[in-house]
């Protein structure tokens, strides 16, 4: 299988191209090296000759093109602004990968009659949900800019199987969790600063409900609607464990030696979502299911950042340090 992968070098896209690796694929990567696209993600693919880097945007169209080259099987889109709190300091920029680059990704994949199209998104999309977890059915409620944006791509990925007869197929994915995780969201955010003997900064009362799931498994996920999914449906890809921010705040300092004098409270940010929750039978139902307990996995992604501060240090400097003192008040990133 041929894939031209976007957002390669992030998070989720550098685990999916890695998995995609291992599985026999020829992987091209467009990746537009953002704060957060680190090629350092992919040192060990480098060499490999079934896996090519392009660097460019999704929203240039020279640019997808120069990537789709002679042809691909398949696009898996995971290219995208995806940070909540950044959205809200700067929402202008999040339609522009979101919508407009989707749009563009979508048009220059049928010009080149590339059929097969994953567009991966986020449960953040549906909102917040009291009981009970959100079946793919359900109305999109987003609350927040990033999630807004990442429900209109999803949109337009669904009109272009609507109108074009794309094979297109939606992944939304509960909050992943892994090694190489940029340093803003909760679970590396939180061991780097305790790593460090740092405050964590817990928004509000911390009791926020989020549904967990390992970045392997999250990629596994996506894997089988890419393979097995049908052609116009959206798939839930959730962990199946939930927990309280507050919860995991605690497993954290547990894990790295610290108390809960870390502990921050911060003023909550504006439109949190109470709870996410997901349904996946769906994707169950294609033979998928997670497989790392999320004890487990937990403890193995605080390894890997207490063995890999040569990663994320250089990280938490510059840019970084900005942002943080402008989300949080206060400069205590790093040490």
């Amino acid at each position: 299988m041929r894939l031209l992968i976007t957002g390669g070098c992030g998070f989720i896209g550098s685990a999916f191209v890695r998995l995609a690796l291992a599985r026999g694929a020829e992987v091209t990567n467009l990746d537009k090296l953002t704060y957060a696209g680190n090629p350092k993600n992919l040192a060990e693919v480098e060499g490999d000759p079934a896996y090519r880097f392009v660097h460019g945007d999704i929203a240039d169209a020279d640019a997808v093109r120069a990537a789709i080259g002679d042809g691909a099987d398949a696009v898996v889109n995971l290219a995208a602004e995806s940070h909540v709190d950044r959205s809200i300091l700067a929402p202008a920029e999040f339609p522009r990968t979101d919508v407009v680059g989707t749009t563009v990704l979508l048009h220059e994949a049928r010009t080149a009659g590339i059929e097969r199209f994953v567009q991966v998104s986020t449960d953040e999309v549906y909102g917040s949900i009291e009981s009970g977890s959100f079946t793919e059915t359900d109305r999109l409620a987003p609350s927040s800019p990033y999630s807004a944006s990442k429900a209109g791509g999803d949109l337009q990925a669904l009109a272009w199987h609507h109108t074009f007869g794309m094979s297109v197929v939606v992944t939304r994915g509960s909050n992943t969790f892994g090694p190489r995780q940029y340093p803003e969201k909760l679970i590396p955010l939180f061991v780097t600063n305790a790593l460090d003997g740092q405050p964590v900064p817990v928004y509000g009362d911390g009791m926020q409900v989020r549904d967990w799931i390992s970045v392997d498994d999250h990629c596994t996920g996506i894997w089988t609607a890419l393979e097995r999914g049908e052609p116009g449906a959206i798939y839930n890809i959730g962990g199946g464990y939930e927990a309280t921010n507050l919860d995991i705040t605690r497993r954290i300092l547990d894990l790295t030696g610290r108390d809960e004098s870390l502990i921050e409270h911060v003023a909550d940010r504006p439109g949190h979502d109470r709870r996410y929750s997901l349904d996946s039978s769906r994707l169950r139902a294609l033979g998928w299911a997670p497989t790392a307990a999320f004890a487990d996995a937990l403890v193995a992604t605080v390894g890997w950042y207490r063995d890999r501060r040569d990663w994320w240090e250089p990280i938490k400097s510059g840019e970084y340090r900005r942002y943080y003192e402008a989300q949080y008040g206060r400069g205590s990133a790093s040490s």
